[in-house]
Parts: C-alpha cells; structure tokens; sequence
C-alpha cells in the first residue's frame, strides 16, 4: 500500500459516509445509514491496515498519519452515538469534519518513511495514540454539540441533549485517562520514568483536569447550561494545544521529547 493509493480509499469511503449522513438527516432506512457508515469505516480502516503492514510499523508517527486516525474515528464515534441517541444530524457533522482532515492530508500528507526513532518502538506505543485518537473524536462530537446548542439551535438545550454531551465526555475523558495511563508505561520503558512534565505532558494535564471540572460542574450546577457548553469549548481548545499546539509553542522546541513528528 502506497500513499498514492490513499485518495482513492479516501473518495469511496468519505461517498458511504456522505450516503449514510444523509439516511440519517432524511430519517428514514436505518439498515442503509449503518450500511454505508460501517462500509465507509471498513474502507477507510483497509487502508490504514495497508499502510501499517508497507511502513512495518503502527502509522502514528506524524500530524499526517494521527489524522488517518482521528478521520476514522470521527464517524465511529457518530455512529456509536446515532445509534444510542438517534441524533439525525451527529452524522452529518462527522462526515464534515472527516472530510476536513482527509483533505487536509491530501493537500500536507506528512507521511514519513519507514523509520521509527527507538523511543517509539515500543508495545504501547500503537495503544496510546490509538486510544487518544478515540477520545479525541468523542470529545470532538461532544464539543460539536456543544456549538450547535449554542449557536443553531435557538431555544433552551433540553435535558436529554446535555447528558448527551455529558455521557461524550464521559466516554472521551474515560479513554483519554487510559491513554495517559498507557503513555506513562510508554514513557518509563522509554525514557525511564513516567512523567516529566514535558510541553506535552503539561497541556495533556490541563485538558484532563479541564474535562474533569466540566463534569463536576455538570454535577453540581445542571441548571447552568451555558456556562457548562462554553466551559466544554474551552476544554476542547486545550485539547487542540495537547494535540498539535505545542508543535509550534518556542518553549517545546528542541527540549520536548514529544516534538519528534517536525523531524
């Protein structure tokens, strides 16, 4: 599997999410929106599977090919939660923001050779960023929410809608503490201990401490709505600067260990 062959994976799969978005926003032939959203998913992930065994090894090492991941994501994460909570529109909402990154990394692919730096061989290494990547996307789909109870729909966020958003963070934050907890055995066989409050490690803390308030405010004040959604906006800026920011923050230059995906 080549990088070439990736827009040809990417058109076929982003056409089945598009076909089972669409199902879903008109409401009707449900076996035609897990169809064509499972099918689009089963595609995307061939390719990932073929990158993974031409590289010989997971590819997570670049921006690039953390966004493979985050693109197929994305739509498992709206179908987990289409299926649990028939949002019409959570499909249609993922399929936009897949497209986003696939043409992102049509257009800036970052996608290395064959080479991983001895930091990351290492067995948690896939676990942790494909774990990240989960919650990633379902704190995605939560912040997506939260835009459209702000700003699209106009009257007040029902009940059901807010525990929506807190059942996403709940889930988000549940795998994103995993994936911390697997850095940190990562980070020990590699490094030698397991934390070190590095650029990255410092941002990750804030964004789990962030999710962490929101829902103990979501516990404590349910009828403060909005500020509950901006607080969850927030949280999803620090995840962005715990993603990719500190790629470009001068303190993380040259001393974060985490920085190896600009070489």
């Amino acid at each position: 599997m080549s990088w070439d062959q990736f827009v040809i994976f990417a058109i076929v799969a982003l056409l089945c999410w598009g076909i089972g978005a669409v199902a879903a926003w008109r409401g009707k032939r449900q076996w035609m929106v897990y169809t064509a959203t499972l099918a689009g998913l089963a595609v995307f992930f061939a390719f990932i599977l073929g990158m993974w065994i031409s590289l010989e090894r997971p590819p997570m090492r670049t921006m690039g090919e953390t966004r493979l991941w985050y693109s197929f994501f994305l739509p498992l994460a709206g179908i987990i939660t289409y299926s649990r909570w028939r949002y019409k529109w959570i499909l249609s909402f993922s399929f936009i923001l897949s497209l986003v990154f696939v043409c992102i990394n049509l257009f800036k692919p970052e996608i290395h050779n064959k080479t991983l730096m001895p930091a990351l061989q290492s067995p948690w290494f896939a676990p942790h960023v494909i774990v990240y990547m989960f919650a990633y996307a379902m704190l995605g789909a939560a912040a997506v929410m939260a835009v459209y109870l702000l700003w699209i729909k106009k009257k007040t966020p029902e009940e059901r809608e807010m525990e929506l958003c807190d059942n996403l963070v709940n889930v988000g934050l549940a795998f994103m503490t995993l994936g911390m907890l697997f850095g940190a055995l990562w980070a020990k066989e590699a490094w030698g201990h397991y934390w070190s409050w590095d650029p990255k490690e410092t941002w990750a803390a804030a964004t789990w401490l962030g999710y962490l308030c929101y829902i103990h405010f979501r516990m404590n004040r349910r009828q403060k709505v909005r500020t509950a959604l901006v607080g969850l906006l927030i949280c999803f800026v620090l995840l962005q600067m715990c993603w990719y920011g500190i790629n470009y923050l001068p303190s993380a230059q040259g001393t974060s260990v985490h920085t190896y995906n600009l070489n």
